[in-house]
């Protein structure tokens, strides 16, 4: 069977997150998007550790599931064309500071546990060496060599997955933190890991530019901090929902499918730049530049574009897929999809209305997104999402760059062609109309 996971997100107790990020909020928001394995994020943080013990319930597979009584409830909130079985695994993102060499090491780990015994024995003993208490993704001043150890030691079957390995600021790779390769970090730990997290700024193809990451499979998830970002990027696997067989499939292979992707281009790193001054520019032009914004003399902030084709290697610098490789599907979320049909704002009232109809009639967002039958699309929705999203299947986008934090445009229409196109509007019976 063919299941989604998203395993890296966040709780309401992680810093800058939607108070409305709770195990049965994003319970719901897995069903609309069409998740089926979704991370709890934040285990290691004492209150939301207390609120997991009191809602899941194990399955005897690794996984959790909310409490049969409280599932049911939620379940009321699903539309019917979404309801499904979701089923949580254990995880949680840490980040680390540290000293190696010469450099301050700032890099991103994400875990993944099959028990809460095995997670209440990991949170002990990082709540002796610092503060997990303060935010549900600490800070923690021990070297990542140091910090898997006591992982492997708290949970054999546990596995680390290192986060967003591009990102300048907080990965393994990164151009401001990070090292040259993935071994350079973990060491003798290295051979433990056999997957990598790729990130909202860059994708699979990127990441086969370079030869040490072809032993890796390659992951992606939300890492969102809203429930309604659940699902943005995931993984696909063909295999029953199940903590060791997906460990399994991303360990030797078998089963894992590929990766659900942003276009690397919205992510809000994937170009230099210095958001400061609007400043966005090609590696090229960073390179003459010395580094420097040729506005304001500040520091450019190097995105993953430049590094990875800093560290790509093989021949010219060619994306060359490996082994490991899986699918790629680069999809363009909903919401953003009927933005800008309609034109106004995706968390607009207007926007969630029509995003609410869709999911009602059709399904899940990412079955929407890849599979629904166009003419069906068409009868609810009308011609110009029909067309969007026939557009989106072939990848036929214009992409605006994000940088530094600055998140990305992709759009599937010219301003023209909206001009020339009666608008979508919505009617008293909730229905969609052109």
């Amino acid at each position: 069977m063919t299941i989604y996971t998203d395993l890296h997100i966040h709780s309401k107790y992680s810093r800058a997150t939607s108070p409305k990020s709770d195990l049965e909020n994003n319970f719901i928001w897995a069903c609309k998007k069409g998740i089926d394995v979704i991370g709890t994020g934040d285990f290691t943080f004492p209150a939301w550790f207390e609120e997991m013990k009191e809602k899941l319930v194990p399955i005897g597979n690794g996984l959790y599931k909310l409490k049969p009584s409280l599932e049911k409830e939620v379940l009321k909130l699903v539309p019917d064309s979404c309801k499904k079985s979701i089923s949580f695994m254990l995880t949680s993102e840490i980040s680390t500071i540290y000293k190696k060499g010469v450099k301050c090491r700032k890099i991103h780990h994400i875990f993944h546990f099959p028990k809460l015994e095995d997670v209440a024995k990991f949170n002990k003993t990082l709540d002796k060496i610092g503060n997990i208490r303060s935010d549900g993704r600490p800070i923690l001043g021990l070297d990542s060599i140091e910090l898997f150890d006591i992982a492997l030691n708290s949970s054999p079957d546990g596995f680390l997955i290192p986060a967003h390995i591009w990102t300048p600021w907080f990965s393994v790779l990164g151009s401001k933190s990070g090292f040259n390769s993935i071994e350079e970090c973990y060491e003798d730990l290295s051979s433990e890991i056999f997957a990598v997290e790729t990130g909202l700024s860059s994708d699979p193809k990127m990441n086969w530019k370079i030869s040490s990451l072809d032993k890796f499979r390659l992951v992606s998830n939300s890492d969102c901090h809203s429930p309604s970002k659940i699902g943005r990027e995931a993984t696909v696997f063909n295999t029953k929902p199940d903590f060791y067989k997906i460990k399994n499939s991303l360990k030797n292979g078998d089963g894992y499918v590929g990766t659900v992707e942003f276009f690397p281009e919205e992510g809000k790193y994937h170009m230099d730049g210095h958001r400061k001054c609007d400043f966005c520019c090609e590696p090229a032009e960073t390179l003459k530049h010395c580094g420097r914004c040729p506005k304001c003399g500040g520091i450019i902030t190097v995105g993953v574009e430049h590094r990875v084709n800093r560290l790509a290697d093989k021949v010219g610098k060619a994306s060359i897929k490996p082994i490991t490789g899986g699918e790629v599907y680069s999809l363009i979320p909903l919401e953003e999809i009927i933005s800008e049909v309609v034109g106004v704002g995706k968390s607009s009232k207007k926007v969630q209305r029509i995003y609410g109809e869709m999911i009602k009639d059709l399904g899940n967002e990412l079955d929407i997104l890849q599979n629904i039958d166009l003419d069906r699309v068409g009868q609810i929705c009308g011609d110009l999402i029909k067309e969007a999203i026939k557009r989106l299947r072939l990848g036929e986008v214009t992409k605006q760059a994000g940088y530094d934090g600055e998140y990305g445009v992709i759009r599937l229409f010219t301003d023209k062609e909206l001009e020339r196109k009666p608008k979508i509007r919505y009617d008293l019976e909730h229905k969609l109309l052109i």
